[in-house]
Parts: C-alpha cells; structure tokens; sequence
C-alpha cells in the first residue's frame, strides 16, 4: 500500500533521492563504438575519482569494465575533449587505442596484456594530445587528431591530422609521429576515409569562428604511400557550420549543414531532407555523430526541434521512420555495424541508456547502462514541455518540473517555490530526460524549470543568433520572463525564485542577480564573472575568441565587455549567493570567482563559497556532488524559510 496523502509545506516534504543518489547518477554512457561485433562505450565513474571507464559488452550479453582504476578514458584536446578510444578485431582479438586523461598520451590495448604507450610525453605547456582515433591496419598506423602545445600559453598551440605507428616506435619519438597535412586550420576534426580510401574529408575552422558559427569542410586525395593531397574545400564558409561528414558506401560525400537554416543532411551539396529540423548540432567535442550511413544507403540519423530522437532516413524518399520505446533523447554518439545501429539514449523517466536498433527488424532494445529505477519512479519529476512569451513576443522554450511526491500535497492557497535553471555553453541546451538533480528538488517541494533561452540549439539558427552579441541579455531576460510568467500565473511563489547554473549558465545566473530584481538568491558553479579577463591567454584556445560573437569584436565595442560583466556590477548584487568552483578549471579559472568576492567583501551579502581540489570544468567526483548539492538546498531552505525533513548539512552563509 502507498503511503497516505498528507499536508506539509513545499520545501518539507521527505524525498528518497538523497545527494548521494543523484552524483551516482551523474553523467552518461558515451562514445559508442564496434569493435568486431561487440559494442564497447565509455562511462563515467564518480565513486572512482570520477574517471570514464571503458566497458564492453561480449557476444553473450555480459558487460565487463576493460581497463581498472586509474585508467581513464578522457582526451583533452579543446579542454571539452573528443572521441578518445578506437577498436578493431585483429588476429581474431580485440585491438583497442585509447588516450588516458592523466598523461594524454595514446595507448595501445590487448586484453589479457597491459596498455602500451604509443605517443611521447611532451615537456612543452600542456604536452601533446590526441582525439579521434581511426586504426590504419594496412599502414600499422592510427590516424588522429594531433593537439601540439608549442609553449606556456593557452595560445600556443597548433592541430593537425596526424599518424601514430602502432608498433610503439613513436613512444620516445616525436618525430616518429607522421603529420598527414600541413597545420592549415586551427582547428580541425578527425578524417573519414571514403570506401576505396583514396579520399578523406575533415572540418577545419579558425578564430574568432566557433564551429556552430561556420567551418571549411575539406576534401583531399590519399595517396599511395598515405599522404594528403590536393586539399580543398567543398562546402562551408564563414556563416555556414557544418558539423559532421561522412562517406556513403557508394563513394558519395555526406554533411550536415545548416545553410538552410537548420543543420540538415546534403549529400554531394543536394539536401536529403528539407524538415525544419535539427539533424546536427554543437560540435563542443571532435568526434560527435547526429548521423552515421548503413550498408544498404538508408541513414541513422538523430533528429528533432528540441529533443533528438533516432530515426532511419531513406535518403531517396526523405521519409523517416522513428526508432519505437522510451528515448526520446539521444546524444550524438552513433555506431552502426551491418544494419545495428547504436546510441545513447534517455526519456522523461528513464536515464541514459546504450540502446540498439535493428534496422531489419525495426526492433529497439537496451544493449548496455541498462536503467534501473534506484527508487519508486513516483518520485520522479513529471516535465511540461512549455513555450513562454518572451520580450519583444519572441518564444521562450523551457522545460518545467513542478513540485511532485506521491503522498505529500502543499496546504491550500501555498505556492511552491521555483529555481531557474540556466544551462550552459551557452550554445547548447537542456536536454529532456530524466535527471535526479532536478528530482532532488522536485521531490522535496521545490519546481525546477529548465530555460532554453535564445541562443540555445535545437531551435534552428535564427534562434541560436538571438544571443549574437547580446549574451548577458538575452538569456537574463528569457529567464525572467519564464521566471516572472511562472509567478503570474499562480504556479510560483513570486517571493521564492532562484536562480541556479553551471559554467555560461553561471555567467547567466550571476548577470540575473547583478541586474534583475527577480530572484531571491542564486547558485553559482564554475562561472564566467569577467570578460575583461576572459580571453586570448586568460581562457583555453578553444573558446579564447567566442566573446567575439557573444559580446562583439573586442576593437570595436571595449566598454561592452566591462558593461556586461557581473564583476563590475558588484556593487548590485545583494542577494544572497552560492558560488562552487573547481580549482584546477583552466576554461573557468577560480581567479574569475575570486574576484567578485574581493568586490562584494564587507558589503553584508550573506554568500559561501566552495572550493574543490581535483575538479576541472565540471565536477566529476561523488563526494563534490553530494556536497555542492546539499549546499544548494541549504541555501535555498535559509533564504525561503523552508523546514526540510531530514535537514541537509547546514551551509554556513558569510556576510
């Protein structure tokens, strides 16, 4: 028998999902790959220091983790990484190259032995790194993505597509190391080799372009000997991004680009498929898959406005024919072997799964990171996908959790309090799916809802250019507007609204509470403060120059960046605040929190701030979930006057 329906105030209700629960559940499979018949995937371990373990499932259905603690399946070139392990059958066992987080050098992997070296160790500035992997059997090589860092300095640094020997000669031997082309871009992604392997293609681009604003895709020639030549670029430009190629089996080239508007698939520059839809995205890491070609020319793609969900195309028809169950959330991660097709996938009320779909068959199935309910799904949150007015009568697109207990109710006339959630990149956005973050708060009384304010992928370009040169605006009055709409209608407690991000959805939070009057606190984790500091030599190359595009070309518009800046507001930020760091963030330095504290001390705002040794851009480890988390509801029980059963830890807030 369910537990009777009782009366208790938000914010009091007891809730099984404990910090605990929601950090070991942080994160998701990714990576998906073949490796003969097997699938093999990455996942993320918080209880283990927070490492991506690799896993592999075997013919008969059992999984094994591949490598033990602490081996740890992460590249970092861009800081935010890209595909970082590869596999092929050779001699009729598993041959594996992987890059480790610790040293970044690339291995090579035989069950049953230890992981050998492949690259050297580089004494120079953040050392020599590597993504994308792709074995070269015949040639004994693999190709990849070679990040050199040349110097000291964040900028110094140079990417080109390289070949590692796999016979371990390049081990102590950099310049054992074949570069597969000039350094002709800044960036680049890995190349795909057409069937006959006699071309590749691969994206390029440069300052101050981000990869969603417009890259080069390249074609060239493969020679004999495995050389590339004859480069050249064959679509793409400045204001078109496409983010993903790949060769059909027939020799055609295949892109996704959003010259139309919307990343949609083209295949020798003719459009597949002319739906108003995502079938790409934001390419934050060298690797990521939104469509991946079958044998038989049918195309797995991922797709959507919004939530992508997985489908087979028939590119000669253009229809779609939708993969049947529970995921309706994929992440860009796709396999396909013969007619499987595998990727990650999550829903409203279940987590990331690696799910498989029998393109013959037609028939879904959970391969691997099987879901299992760690409690009675009554707790979860029950989503509403909701569009706000925005200024202007633009659309808001935001997901809102209401307050949900089986067997609580809130007495009569009492309205709930609500934290805003805004996500990062900030070209990016909140995915639909079941986290128990959200359920964490939801199921003590507290609603969430999650902003997918202009700027935000999923929506097309025109909505993803909304934040052109007014970030710091537009995402601040997106989250008001669905902030402020939630208390007009009745369903939040105007008094009791938060606001809470990560990363740009910290600079997000920080900017609603220096120039809104909407919020009654704020939870601020690894955040931007200062764009007079967050640039060439103060940030990571990657993103060294995206403020060109948020903000606006510095030469030209100096005092915006000072304007924008929580930082120089400090002076306005009375509410009280929680700020969370990572003390070995390079993309978000502690140096940016340490100085809005030095601007706010003595003014009387009651704040804390946390500090984590071990963390980067993004916290990985269990005990600093648990922790950041049970410091976020202390916060909002002091600042709302809530009574919590059981009471967190109590965050002690200093003025």
């Amino acid at each position: 028998m369910g537990e009777q329906m009782r009366t208790a105030p938000y914010g009091s209700w007891p809730s099984p999902v404990t910090a605990a629960l929601a950090a070991a559940h942080d994160g998701r499979p990714d990576w998906v790959g073949f490796v003969g018949d097997e699938i093999w995937w990455t996942e993320p371990r918080p209880a283990e220091g927070g490492r991506g373990a690799l896993v592999r499932r075997r013919a008969d259905g059992t999984e094994e983790t591949v490598l033990p603690a602490p081996w740890n399946v992460r590249s970092r070139v861009v800081e935010y990484g890209g595909r970082p392990w590869t596999g092929v059958v050779a001699d009729g066992r598993p041959l594996v190259v992987f890059a480790h987080f610790a040293d970044q050098r690339l291995y090579r992997y035989e069950p049953g032995g230890e992981p050998v070296p492949l690259t050297p160790v580089s004494p120079v500035g953040g050392g020599l790194r590597w993504a994308e992997p792709r074995v070269d059997p015949a040639r004994g090589e693999v190709w990849c993505v070679l990040e050199e860092h040349t110097g000291d300095g964040p900028d110094d640094v140079r990417r080109v597509l390289a070949a590692v020997p796999l016979d371990g000669s390049a081990a102590a031997d950099r310049a054992a190391v074949r570069e597969l082309t000039a350094a002709r871009h800044r960036f680049v992604t890995g190349a795909r080799l057409s069937p006959d392997g006699r071309r590749a293609a691969w994206l390029g681009w440069d300052h101050p372009r981000m990869p969603w604003d417009g890259t080069d895709l390249l074609v060239a020639e493969v020679t004999d000997d495995g050389r590339l030549t004859g480069v050249r670029t064959v679509a793409g430009g400045p204001d078109e991004s496409v983010c993903q190629a790949e060769w059909a089996p027939d020799g055609r080239l295949l892109y996704a680009s959003d010259r139309g508007g919307w990343w949609q698939l083209y295949r020798d520059g003719h459009p597949l498929c002319t739906r108003e839809e995502e079938f790409g995205g934001p390419l934050w890491q060298l690797g990521l898959r939104w469509f991946a070609p079958l044998d038989n020319g049918l195309l797995a793609v991922l797709h959507g406005r919004g939530p992508a969900a997985l489908g087979i195309l028939d590119p000669e028809s253009g229809e779609i024919v939708d993969a049947a169950g529970p995921w309706t959330e994929c992440a860009p991660t796709l396999a396909v072997h013969g007619q499987r097709v595998v990727t990650v996938g999550a829903g409203p009320h279940t987590g990331y799964e690696v799910v498989e779909l029998d393109t013959v068959t037609g028939r879904a199935r959970v391969l691997g990171a099987r879901h299992r309910d760690p409690v009675d799904p009554a707790y979860y949150p029950r989503p509403e996908v909701r569009v706000f007015p925005g200024p202007d009568g633009r659309e808001v697109h935001a997901h809102v959790y209401p307050p949900h207990h089986p067997a609580r109710t809130a007495p009569d006339g009492e309205r709930p309090p609500y934290v805003i959630w805004a996500h990062g990149g900030p070209t990016s956005r909140s995915p639909l799916v079941l986290d128990l973050t959200v359920a964490y708060f939801t199921s003590r009384g507290i609603g969430v809802a999650e902003v997918n304010y202009g700027g935000s992928t999923g929506y097309g370009r025109a909505y993803r250019e909304r934040l052109r040169e007014r970030w710091g605006v537009v995402d601040v009055e997106d989250c008001a507007a669905v902030a402020r709409a939630l208390a007009a209608e009745g369903t939040a407690d105007p008094a009791r609204l938060a606001i809470r991000g990560g990363s740009a959805g910290g600079w997000t939070a920080a900017a609603s509470l220096t120039t809104t009057d909407v919020y009654a606190c704020g939870t601020i984790r690894y955040p931007v403060l200062d764009l007079t500091t967050w640039g060439p030599g103060e940030t990571h190359d990657f993103e060294s120059r995206y403020l060109e595009s948020l903000i606006g070309p510095l030469a030209e518009v100096p005092d915006r960046y000072a304007e924008r800046s929580p930082i120089t507001h400090a002076d306005r930020l009375t509410a009280p605040f929680l700020l969370l760091q990572g003390l070995d963030d390079v993309v978000c330095p502690p140096a940016q929190c340490e100085r809005l504290l030095a601007r706010t001390a003595g003014r009387g705002v009651p704040h804390a701030y946390l500090t984590f040794e071990g963390e980067g851009h993004g916290f990985r480890r269990a005990d600093t979930m648990i922790r950041a988390l049970e410091a976020e509801l202390s916060l909002y029980t002091q600042v709302f006057g809530l009574d919590p059963a059981p009471p967190a830890p109590k965050l002690e807030l200093s003025p």
